[in-house]
């Protein structure tokens, strides 16, 4: 019987040479003479362990961590394929590790477990189950219960999304659409490509499942074009789901109808904001639209639209299968079920960590981060993208929950944690941000397009002494217009870090002495 063994395909280990340890793995079983299957799943989400080589036993999953070419042959020596635990590099049964095993795993339960585009794996786990279970449902059921779970958008918005299909379904309208945002374009952030890449089925079964809940037939999967990686996956996933019947015109012997692609992006952090995407996926430019009308209502060529970021549709399978009160009784407040939180920047163990709503924003960094890489103290922490403002110490204990962080000035967005030790420059960074809007503004409307321009101009005149209190009253009107004036988050969040570093961390704005 061969001995399976587990090498990451997902863009992070692909970086760091796993092709190359896959290919030296087999070489090395080959000479032994040793029956090996090497199978290339996704990540776990810990991603300064990879490559992570994992090894199948009866006591379970033996993993090795941080495996470079020259390891491959000590790895064999010391017993690899028995899931002997002595080499330098093991770190013991995988689902024990700590940072593993704290986490409430909904969404990434499969993660790093299955090879992302084998059906079988998919439905030995529970999936499909979510579907079977919508295509027997009526489709004011379906958004019942993701009502009852308290899904919100995990995109940034964080808008009701059982609120969202309602209107969807109550708007009649022969041709509706489903519309996944997998733009991912904050810094900082990677859990919609570790969806894609690591359990793609996960996404089309979600979107199917909202197709079922709206009656609408067609998807798409608005796809950053930088992740070349998960387009390839998931465009592999969906022709299996079609020659498997979970899309096409009879989803799993329904008689109901649900098609999907993929279409790339146009390399543009606007296309994000969901009309701007609207646009692009129709061909044009991407700006942003006015609203109302809402997408629910008129979106994708005109019609009703149900635009949710991939994590939202990601959450629906569980949903459906195990019910919306069992994703329901995760998290706190309003802040219902699970976020997969994104650890990056100076950071000494970055990766993806998914908890319930509710652990403070200082545990994770410390207990889960292990702190700065650098091992200096943290000074600021950015979450929530480019438009996030930076937290100071005083705020680290603020808990992960919309409310929370909303009381305080911050925002959760996307879940994305960016952290900087006490050598980055606070007002180097309050600039990025307005050269960011600037840059990567649509131009639609005044309060952005001239805004940030003028932002960036009347920063650097302060850094440089001149006219600073006339200037720096100056910065505060325009922050305050831009957030009152503009059509859309792009320039209305844009002065959210700007405002955070001239509260918090004012001196470092200010001219050098």
């Amino acid at each position: 019987m061969s001995t399976r063994i587990f090498v990451p395909c997902d863009t992070t280990a692909l970086s760091l040479g796993a092709n190359e340890i896959a290919e030296l793995i087999q070489l090395e079983a080959q000479e032994r003479k040793l029956d090996v299957e090497i199978i290339r799943n996704g990540t776990r989400g810990m991603l300064w362990l990879e490559p992570l080589v994992e090894v199948e036993t009866e006591a379970g999953r033996i993993g090795y961590a941080s495996i470079s070419p020259a390891d491959i042959t000590s790895l064999f020596d010391a017993g690899l394929v028995d899931g002997e635990q002595t080499h330098k590099t093991c770190i013991g049964h995988v689902e024990s590790y700590p940072y593993l095993k704290k986490q409430d795993r909904l969404t990434f339960a499969r993660a790093g477990v299955t090879d992302p585009i084998s059906i079988e794996h998919y439905t030995s786990l529970d999936g499909f189950n979510g579907l079977k279970n919508a295509i027997k449902a009526d489709p004011q059921h379906i958004v019942d219960e993701v009502k009852t779970s308290g899904l919100r958008g995990r995109g940034g918005a964080a808008f009701p999304t059982g609120i969202k299909w309602q209107t969807v379904l109550d708007t009649p309208s022969e041709q509706k659409y489903i519309v996944c945002n997998a733009d991912e374009g904050d810094s900082g952030t990677f859990a919609d490509r570790l969806v894609m890449e690591c359990d793609p089925f996960m996404l089309i079964e979600g979107m199917t499942i909202a197709g079922l809940a709206v009656h609408a037939t067609q998807g798409y999967i608005y796809l950053r074009s930088e992740y070349p990686v998960a387009h390839k996956l998931l465009n592999e996933a969906i022709g299996r789901a079609y020659a498997a019947g979970y899309l096409g015109d009879n989803v799993m012997g329904s008689g109901k109808r649900f098609d999907l692609e993929v279409r790339l992006g146009a390399e543009a952090y606007i296309c994000g904001e969901e009309t701007s995407l609207l646009d692009s996926l129709e061909g044009k430019r991407g700006l942003v639209r006015a609203k109302p009308p809402l997408p629910a209502i008129v979106g994708l060529f005109g019609k009703p639209t149900v635009v949710n970021n991939v994590l939202s549709f990601a959450a629906i399978p569980f949903i459906m299968s195990k019910g919306g009160q069992a994703y329901a009784d995760y998290g706190m407040g309003r802040s219902r079920g699970t976020l997969p939180l994104q650890l990056a920047g100076n950071v000494k163990q970055g990766g993806l960590v998914e908890l319930g709503f509710g652990i403070s924003l200082r545990e994770l960094m410390e207990d889960f981060g292990g702190g700065t890489l650098t091992g200096k103290p943290l000074k600021a922490v950015q979450v929530g993208g480019p438009l996030g403002a930076y937290m100071p110490e005083s705020q680290w204990d603020t808990l992960i929950d919309y409310e929370s962080f909303a009381a305080v000035g911050a925002v959760l967005g996307h879940g994305g944690v960016v952290m900087f030790d006490e050598t980055v420059d606070m007002g180097a960074q309050a600039r990025f941000s307005m050269e960011f809007c600037k840059i990567e503004s649509c131009g639609k409307c005044t309060p952005c397009r001239i805004g940030s321009t003028r932002g960036v101009e009347v920063i650097d005149r302060i850094r440089s002494g001149e006219n600073a209190d006339m200037n720096w009253d100056l910065l505060e009107d325009l922050c305050e217009t831009m957030i009152d004036g503009s059509l859309c988050a792009m320039g209305g969040m844009t002065p959210y870090p700007v405002q955070s570093v001239m509260k918090f961390f004012p001196e470092e704005l200010s001219a050098k002495r």
